[in-house]
């Protein structure tokens, strides 16, 4: 069956967020991060992309090159609202959506066509989507995840794209190497010193070829350089909750050790979080006393993955939960409302030094296992 698959991303979402709360920055360069020069660059508008500024630039950097631009510190409650507000109008449109990132969505329209039109609905839900959310919007509709997420690209700003079932090759063909996802650095600088430039050459290296090459992510690569993409829209909420729990040997009140276990468990579930390029919106922490009454508490929280947003809340919630002053026998931390993203540590105050240092953590864990590296009221591992 010809599929239909459009993705929708706003359009620099941070910027066009805090504009509909300050109409004054409408057609200003806007860049939104850090507040020292030693913060990252979150989000900058297209007036700031102009200078040159980018997402993940030093704040140092993007002053220099645009020192007239409006800096703003980011909002990430108010991000996450507007976020939700979008996806609870194309879920109510739509019954297959994956939630790619917080400002990213695929939709799977296959088979509407014979009843009301691809094309017309996926407009007609833009125009529903700008009208109700008050957010620009791009999108692009193709026939697999692939071609409609690298459209999407060109039809930014506040635009759409459609791509007719068969031109996927063609379309891709003159973009450049860059432009696949799939190929980062050390890919690009190696395809491009054997003379491949654009998506048509990568086409014409044989699988064998690129398979010696890369191995099985080369076989990959040539597939989406012809245009083939099988990856199914997988809706977001199939993976409700990532948890982990400890039952300890021996009931315990001992408030050090309980503090080191809910450090331990939280460092451990936001690892995992980052692990698989999610960001969570609600956090639970669980605790079952020696009579084996179970009370848990949760609250929602901006998407994050990040460990000291995690650690603040669960010690908030263990602080709410433990009134009895009676000996504990589990207790577990859980995430939840789960979308794909990417967390920098702090996206809008944190140094580049403290992001480096998280990624090397989280490098060492990944090799080595999650106990690897922690903090220290966690590393203790005396099983009562």
């Amino acid at each position: 069956m010809k599929r239909n698959v459009v993705h929708f991303d706003l359009d620099t979402f941070f910027v066009s967020v805090a504009r509909l709360g300050n109409s004054a920055l409408e057609g200003k360069p806007v860049i939104i991060g850090g507040n020292s020069d030693r913060g990252v660059v979150a989000s900058c508008s297209y007036e700031a992309r102009r200078f040159g500024v980018h997402s993940a630039m030093p704040m140092k950097l993007a002053r220099r090159l645009c020192p007239g631009a409006e800096y703003l510190q980011g909002d990430m409650d108010s991000y996450s609202y507007h976020s939700r507000v979008v996806t609870d109008i194309i879920r109510e449109q739509v019954p297959v959506v994956e939630k790619a990132s917080i400002d990213e969505f695929y939709l799977d329209l296959t088979g509407m066509d014979r009843f009301f039109g691809c094309s017309k609905f996926t407009a007609e839900l833009k125009t529903r989507i700008i009208k109700e959310s008050g957010l620009p919007i791009s999108y692009a509709l193709a026939s697999n995840k692939l071609v409609s997420k690298v459209a999407t690209e060109d039809a930014k700003p506040n635009g759409q794209m459609e791509i007719p079932f068969g031109a996927e090759k063609g379309y891709l063909a003159p973009l450049s190497i860059e432009r696949m996802p799939g190929i980062g650095l050390k890919t690009s600088s190696l395809l491009r010193r054997m003379g491949v430039e654009t998506i048509k050459l990568l086409s014409e290296i044989p699988e064998p070829m690129m398979h010696n090459l890369l191995g099985k992510s080369g076989i990959g690569l040539s597939r989406k350089a012809n245009g083939r993409d099988e990856s199914p829209v997988i809706p977001y909420s199939e993976q409700k909750s990532i948890g982990k729990e400890e039952t300890f040997g021996n009931d315990t009140i001992d408030m050090q050790f309980l503090s080191g276990e809910l450090v331990r468990l939280t460092e451990g579930v936001a690892f995992a979080l980052r692990k698989q390029q999610r960001l969570c919106g609600c956090i639970t922490v669980k605790l079952r006393y020696a009579n084996f009454d179970t009370v848990s508490k949760q609250c929602v929280l901006p998407y994050t993955a990040n460990d000291d947003v995690l650690l603040a809340k669960a010690k908030e919630l263990f602080a709410k939960l433990y009134d009895r002053r009676m000996l504990l026998r589990l207790i577990g931390v859980k995430v939840s409302h789960l979308v794909g993203g990417y967390q920098q540590i702090n996206l809008f105050e944190d140094t580049e030094e403290n992001v480096r240092l998280y990624q090397a953590m989280d490098a060492i864990r990944a090799k080595y296992g999650v106990q690897a590296v922690s903090r220290a009221v966690g590393m203790h591992k005396a099983r009562r």
